[in-house]
């Protein structure tokens, strides 16, 4: 019975897989992704599912309706319903679980993205302990049963007490064995994830919404790439804050731009937290292209020169199309790091572009 139950199970794991990789598209634009438990599982509502119905008893004859009485006529008991009558069906909702793993391998099959050689390890360890071996103490909960018994009947053999028509063995303490086992300290791979974006006026709550949804496809992959991660947010107009999560989705303020200053406190925060040989680092910046100055746009092309690329596994940048922005910044990066391979740049004029720029910024496996 428990076998079926888990074939069942299965079966339904790759009905929802199927599912989601059939509609990997409109769930990356239109964030149906409805609710996230703790780092390890994501719910999909998954709404041409049908529910499955359980019914008792014997299906060969009649039904609800069986029994005297005429069709159309008022079941016994039944109430007057108000308002109108509809002809559309309900809409049933069934929300599944699926792992950020397995969320991760269908976006790297469907992208066909490659996966990412880690480039450093951090000065943290993680111990994993693998039973090598038999040891003559331990606790009781590793005890080798096997073992055990197999010296007490070699002691009563040589004793000479064993009796074979009545093999009773009563294990002694000289004849306890236990499991051992070694600890083995792996360096972990690791990633620091900063995000820029411009949070000035013309950046309204669709452009936001588009980079929270990018953001979180981005996250799923890199997680699946990398054993620890850390994710740092940074909004700016013409000043930079580090802030949450919640406040880098949510925060619209008035006021210039000067992208040189988010560049210059992200470059900060690689030198005090993330020293390059021992971190993945990358960096993805998502704005509608204005910056206040030509000025300004020289100070932040040096300072990829000469300080963050030197630092990063990735650059990327994702211009989000605003009615109030220019799009000039994509230009000016184009003219001077088109063919630099840390250096990617995405135009991202709407939702349904999420996907083609998630491939853009991952598809090289940086």
């Amino acid at each position: 019975m428990i076998l079926n139950i888990e074939n069942d199970l299965n079966r339904f794991r790759q009905i929802v897989k199927g599912r989601v990789r059939k509609d990997l598209k409109r769930y990356m634009s239109s964030g149906e992704i409805i609710g996230k438990q703790g780092d390890k599982f994501v719910s999909i509502p998954l709404p041409e599912i049908n529910i499955p119905r359980l019914r008792y008893g014997k299906n060969s004859t009649g039904g609800v309706g069986q029994g005297d009485g005429d069709e159309g006529d008022k079941v016994d008991g039944a109430e007057e319903g108000g308002g109108q009558a509809g002809d559309n069906p309900g809409e049933h909702l069934l929300e599944a679980e699926i792992s950020i793993e397995e969320l991760a391998e269908i976006l790297g099959e469907e992208l066909h993205l490659p996966r990412i050689e880690p480039r450093g390890k951090k000065n943290i360890t993680s111990v994993r302990d693998k039973y090598t071996g038999v040891s003559k103490v331990g606790p009781r909960s590793l005890r080798h049963q096997k073992r055990t018994f197999r010296e007490a009947l070699k002691r009563e053999i040589i004793g000479g007490t064993y009796n074979g028509a009545n093999p009773v063995l009563i294990p002694q303490k000289e004849d306890m064995r236990f499991r051992s086992w070694n600890s083995k300290s792996d360096p972990q791979s690791a990633a620091a994830i900063l995000y820029v974006m411009d949070v000035s006026g013309s950046m309204g709550r669709e452009q936001k919404e588009i980079v929270r949804l990018e953001a979180f496809w981005i996250d799923t992959w890199l997680r699946a790439n990398y054993k620890h991660i850390e994710t740092r947010f940074v909004i700016h107009d013409a000043v930079a804050r580090e802030v949450d999560r919640d406040t880098f989705f949510r925060t619209r303020e008035s006021g210039g731009t000067l992208i040189s200053s988010a560049y210059m406190l992200v470059d900060s925060l690689i030198s005090e937290f993330y020293p390059p040989e021992e971190w993945n680092i990358y960096l993805f910046q998502f704005s509608d292209g204005d910056n206040w100055s030509a000025a300004d746009t020289r100070t932040c092309i040096d300072l990829l020169k000469n300080r963050l690329l030197k630092s990063v596994n990735l650059f990327c940048y994702g211009q989000v199309e605003s009615e109030y922005g220019s799009g000039q910044f994509y230009n000016d990066l184009r003219g001077d790091y088109g063919t630099d391979e840390r250096v990617v740049l995405s135009k991202i004029p709407d939702r349904e572009a999420i996907m083609a720029s998630i491939k853009d910024f991952l598809g090289k496996g940086r």
